[in-house]
């Protein structure tokens, strides 16, 4: 058979858009309009498996950008970091923290033209266990830039039905910022 006919047959590795199976729903999604110092997502339906939150922002100063659930502020919180940035490579730990850090110390850029990208699934967070996210992100300051990957733990047994972004310190996620929350779907 020609290569031009093979190009044209389907790929048994793919099936059309009418018979894969929607995974992932958009649950609840937002635009900034103007500065804000927090994005909620609330009333979180259970009827998912996981949760995926992508968030592409940037901020006015340097900040750690943290991940709370069901508004619990107490030191219910851990998570572990790997990080990277094509010169060497990092690891540390934190216990006992009042929500997850989704990035090291001030690492969120200052760039209002550079965004950064965060994707954070949290699995089983209907469930009646620790709920567990892990996180992967894309930073990029000055010229620099860095990857990590994360893992956090929530220590409550509570479905979780909010989840609240924030800032460290005073400063605003910028106008521009978007932050989509997706249900995958129950097989």
């Amino acid at each position: 058979m020609a290569l031009t006919g093979l190009l044209l047959q389907p790929s048994p590795f793919t099936e059309s858009k009418d018979n894969m199976a929607t995974t992932y729903e958009k649950i609840q999604s937002t635009t900034l309009g103007s500065a804000a110092a927090t994005i909620d997502f609330t009333s979180i339906s259970s009827a998912y498996t996981d949760l995926r939150l992508v968030l592409v922002c940037t901020t006015s100063v340097s900040n750690v950008l943290r991940l709370r659930y069901n508004a619990d502020s107490a030191t219910n919180y851990s998570c572990t970091n790997l990080i990277g940035d094509g010169f060497s490579g990092v690891s540390y730990r934190k216990t006992n923290i009042s929500s997850v850090e989704l990035t090291e110390s001030a690492t969120v850029g200052t760039s209002t033209t550079i965004p950064q990208l965060f994707a954070v699934d949290i699995f089983s967070y209907a469930g009646s266990t620790y709920k567990t996210c892990l996180l992967s992100t894309a930073e990029e300051y000055s010229g620099g830039g860095q990857v990590q990957a994360k893992v956090g733990l929530w220590r409550s047994t509570s479905a979780i039905n909010q989840v609240t972004l924030s800032l460290s310190s005073t400063a605003n996620f910028n106008t521009g910022t978007t932050a989509t929350l997706y249900g995958i779907l129950k097989a």
